[in-house]
């Protein structure tokens, strides 16, 4: 993800943070500082800390269950509005989709229970003041786990009870069809959110409207890519007919290849025609505005980690090396020369060509 940094790794996965989280913390620390003073915003900081560990607690419960069906955990994100664990996939079978979205919020109940034997109050009014120091820490974390486990259990994406809800659905439906459904819950409770957030001024529930309004069309989205992928091979649906670079091209002859054609990325060719890596119009334009010279060789900006799959591989293995952030997959011959290569672009093309 984006303007997110690793932190080191547990358990296998990695373990990044989002640079909008710091703004979280400062925000926090800002707010009760200005009601309580230092003290007030120390506490809180730890408050907020010692919850994004419960996050990042909840997340591992998915990315260990996952592990058990063959799935592996690249990496774990932490965000403002909580974690994203990015599963290689998701598990297609209902009942192993259902343990993997439930192990998640099964964490929080678990914390919450060891919060509890270790003396955390749980009267009703510390609900109401779940963001006062006035109510020890304990107490506050153990609500919160309570809470982050009821909400993920709303049958709506992006949240787990979506996920169990759209494993259940495809008992009856196929996959593609259940995702419609749980996706539409899941944008209807957004839209919920947003109206109770802007009606009662709370920033926070407008943040997690429109994240989880994203997350659901995103999640839909991708769902019926895969199932258009699974019966389309990569020669299919790769691009043929494009403009290449070779190693002694400057900056200069790439930018004016962006003016003569449409493309957006431009493979870079040795003689043997074997790939060599992609110059794409967004690292040609900054390195254009970082004032580098026009005449550096076009190589100097070139993305060199380009996933490569053969003429009858699945378009699930393209979609997979794309997720993976590349802006292209190259298709090659056995011999290792590129006659075509993929983009996000061309394969929502294919989408509606084909149709979803």
């Amino acid at each position: 993800m984006t303007w997110s940094f690793a932190v080191g790794r547990l358990l296998g996965s990695e373990l990044r943070v989002h640079v909008t989280f710091f703004l979280l913390l400062a925000w926090v620390g800002f707010a009760a500082y200005s009601d309580g003073g230092w003290p007030a915003a120390i506490d809180n900081i730890i408050f907020v800390l010692a919850l994004f560990a419960c996050v990042v607690a909840h997340e591992f419960g998915h990315a260990l269950m996952a592990r058990r069906y063959g799935i592996r955990t690249p990496d774990i994100t932490l965000l403002p509005i909580g974690g994203l664990a990015r599963l290689e996939r998701m598990p297609e079978k209902p009942m192993q989709e259902v343990a993997v979205a439930l192990a998640g919020p099964a964490v929080n109940v678990v914390i919450w229970g060891i919060l509890v034997l270790l003396g955390a109050g749980m009267q009703v009014e510390t609900l109401a003041q779940i963001d006062s120091t006035r109510v020890d820490l304990l107490s506050r974390l153990a609500y919160v786990n309570l809470f982050l486990a009821v909400f993920n259990l709303i049958p709506a994406f992006p949240m787990d009870g979506g996920r169990v809800f759209r494993a259940l659905l495809c008992l009856k439906m196929d996959r593609v069809k259940a995702t419609r459904a749980a996706a539409f819950a899941g944008q209807a409770v957004a839209v919920g959110f947003g109206f109770l957030g802007l009606s009662t001024g709370n920033p926070i529930l407008v943040l997690i409207a429109v994240f989880v309004f994203i997350a659901a069309n995103a999640e839909s989205q991708d769902v019926a890519m895969r199932s258009v992928a699974r019966r389309v091979l990569a020669r299919d649906a790769m691009i043929t007919e494009f403009h290449a670079l070779t190693p002694q091209d400057t900056l200069a002859t790439a930018a004016q290849a962006v003016i003569q054609t449409t493309q957006h990325e431009f493979p870079v060719l040795g003689a043997d025609g074997q790939l060599l890596g992609f110059v794409t119009r967004n690292r040609l334009f900054a390195a254009l505005a970082g004032d580098h010279p026009r005449s550096e060789p076009a190589t100097s900006v070139m993305e060199e980690q380009i996933p490569r799959v053969a003429l009858t591989s699945g378009l699930e293995a393209v979609l997979d090396g794309l997720h993976g952030g590349a802006p292209a997959v190259a298709v090659c011959t056995k011999n290792g020369q590129m006659v075509g290569y993929i983009t996000r672009e061309n394969i929502g093309e294919l989408m509606v060509i084909r149709g979803r």
